[in-house]
């Protein structure tokens, strides 16, 4: 490897000079890389020295762009059989982020400051904490996939990732995000039972089953009459459907698990399947009325009206939503009606609410109407892949033991 100046005159007879570090890389091929400054170039000549002798160089002319390395990404992602729902949020992350800020960039040319630059960058142009947070992770599996095919030697994304975890930037996100609130993000045990109570039709079995079980919407949507133990008061989460309605295996091997259900449910649950919709046989009866199957193991417990998966949209806009509004958990909108009368909504907007419900039921000491299991228990139940992510989301809400009262009989009974 040599470092060698290199002077010409311009078209406007003006002489340049730049320094050109010329080796051979990898495959024995000869690479000229040219600077500005000689210590830019010694700084290059040392570095790549050491990366020819460890097999791991790339040059820049031999290095992809993010755009190219990300449709390889994405091919690899559906070769492997991933979900869909999955490929198209990693084909919306590449095109609408990625592309749109470091699309022409090669990835020889990613460094940790490059990477922050992109975050800043899509932070400015209003991109939400939790969708930079996403892209970011995106942008690391990326470079991962890259890194394997032997694109690029450093994963920017996830070196700057892991220093962010120990610095101000994650202690700062975590105090943006916040914690869960009991009658902001988690209804409280009033509200509830107000919706319990508000609950009829075939919405009550299915909003029963969630409140009492945590299971996410993905799993109730995928539950089977075969995954219902109503002798035994179990149910066992084996499949989950995604928002294509296409069944597959729950999020993670901890998702796979059984959940205990109180006699409510399981009472709730006999009654509806006598009555819930079954799959048509395609055969008519003298009336030209459809015919329909007997319910079999493998049929949903929840399916819409023509035995298919039910989809979200109308779980919350016909199911979860009116209850809430029935049972007055609500919130004005501001807006108000032609009566003159103020126009309401329901108060949780998303399906997750009753799953932190349930989580903080779990939680919650006996004698304020908890089940006071222990966090490694509650992070069973929800079916979480570690106790980080349960003790993150909900280690706040488990009961201290230093309160005013319990200190006082403590002090008592040391010094008596």
């Amino acid at each position: 490897m040599s470092i060698r100046k290199r002077t010409w005159t311009n078209a406007k007879g003006e002489e340049k000079t730049a320094w050109v570090v010329d080796y051979t890389d990898t495959k024995g091929t000869r690479r000229l890389k040219t600077f500005r400054l000689k210590k830019e170039a010694d700084v290059f000549a040392t570095t790549a020295s050491v990366e020819v002798r460890e097999g791991v160089h790339v040059a820049d002319s031999a290095s992809a762009t993010v755009k190219e390395a990300g449709e390889l990404w994405i091919k690899r992602a559906e070769k492997n059989g991933l979900e869909r729902g999955t490929i198209v949020q990693y084909r919306q992350h590449l095109d609408l982020h990625i592309n749109h800020f470091l699309g022409t960039t090669l990835l020889s040319r990613l460094t940790v400051p490059a990477i922050r630059s992109f975050e800043d960058d899509m932070m400015e142009q209003g991109r939400s904490t939790s969708m930079v947070r996403k892209v970011m992770v995106s942008l690391g599996s990326l470079l991962a996939d890259a890194q394997e095919r032997g694109l690029v030697i450093r994963n920017a994304a996830r070196e700057k990732s892991r220093a962010r975890q120990k610095g101000k930037d994650r202690r700062l996100e975590k105090r943006q995000k916040g914690k869960l609130r009991i009658g902001v993000d988690i209804p409280s045990r009033e509200e509830i039972k107000a919706i319990v109570d508000a609950l009829e039709g075939k919405w009550r079995p299915l909003l029963l089953t969630a409140i009492f079980t945590g299971l996410r919407a993905s799993e109730i949507r995928g539950l089977r009459w075969v995954d219902v133990d109503v002798e035994k008061r179990e149910i066992h989460v084996r499949q989950r459907a995604d928002r294509f309605n296409q069944i597959g295996r729950p999020k993670s091997e901890a998702g796979e698990r059984t959940i205990p259900i109180p006699p409510l449910v399981a009472n709730t649950l006999k009654a509806w399947r006598l009555s819930c919709p079954r799959p048509r046989t395609g055969q008519k009866d003298s009336k030209g009325k459809h015919l329909t199957e007997e319910i079999r193991p493998e049929q949903f417990v929840f399916p819409n009206s023509l035995g298919k998966v039910e989809s979200l949209s109308k779980i919350m806009q016909i199911g979860f939503a009116p209850a809430q509004v029935s049972a007055g958990v609500t919130t004005n909108t501001g807006e108000i009606d032609k009566d003159g009368n103020p126009v309401l909504r329901s108060k949780y907007t998303g399906f997750h609410a009753i799953r932190h419900f349930y989580a903080s039921w779990c939680i919650n000491r006996r004698e304020d109407g908890g089940l006071s299991l222990p966090p490694k228990m509650v992070q069973e139940r929800l079916g979480h892949s570690s106790i980080t992510l349960t003790m993150d989301t909900y280690g706040h809400l488990f009961p201290r033991n230093d309160d005013a009262a319990e200190l006082a009989a403590a002090e008592l009974a040391l010094l008596k």
